[in-house]
């Protein structure tokens, strides 16, 4: 099953838009694979490497794409939950600026993602149906939990992308 208009924030059109298919675990599954090869391709000394003056480094994307997933899962297992406290939003720069890169490996980094993911997958493995559809309000918008399991897919594919194509890793 896919995410239907209304129920989810059309700022994330982009992200759900990316994801192929109708089987959720099947796509993070298939996204894990890709994305754990692709980071441990990335060389060392592009860590700390920003295409501009302002942007993230490369390990602050990494890190915001398991941030993301952290926030968005549990948004999706409060609501599958059927809690129906309204969800507070998190500011991404706030959170980038305070993630400590400098502290940080690209390997320690994939491997927090491999496992956050992993995880992910397992949870969302649990879910039937009626959890699926269950709907709540995430920063002040309505949020099925479908829809924020594709969220997660999608962003994660829409930051690999500019990962290859503003920070040049397209061919590592």
């Amino acid at each position: 099953m896919r995410p239907q208009p209304g129920d989810y924030n059309p700022y994330f059109d982009t992200y759900i838009s990316l994801v192929k298919g109708d089987d959720i675990v099947s796509a993070l599954e298939k996204n894990y694979a890709t994305t754990i090869s692709f980071l441990k391709s990335i060389p060392v000394e592009k860590g700390d490497y920003s295409y501009a003056p302002g942007k993230w480094s490369v390990k602050q994307v990494i890190i915001h794409i398991s941030d993301t997933e952290r926030v968005f899962t549990y948004r999706a297992l409060s609501i599958a939950r059927g809690d129906t406290a309204a969800l507070p939003g998190y500011d991404e720069n706030i959170w980038a600026a305070n993630s400590a890169p400098e502290k940080r490996t690209i390997a320690d980094v994939t491997e927090e993602f491999s496992l956050l993911r992993q995880n992910t997958i397992h949870l969302f493995k649990t879910f039937g149906e009626e959890q699926f559809l269950r709907k709540g309000i995430a920063n002040s918008k309505p949020a099925s939990v479908i829809a924020l399991a594709f969220v997660i897919a999608g962003h994660e594919l829409h930051h690999l992308n500019v990962l290859k194509e503003r920070y040049g890793l397209q061919n590592i």
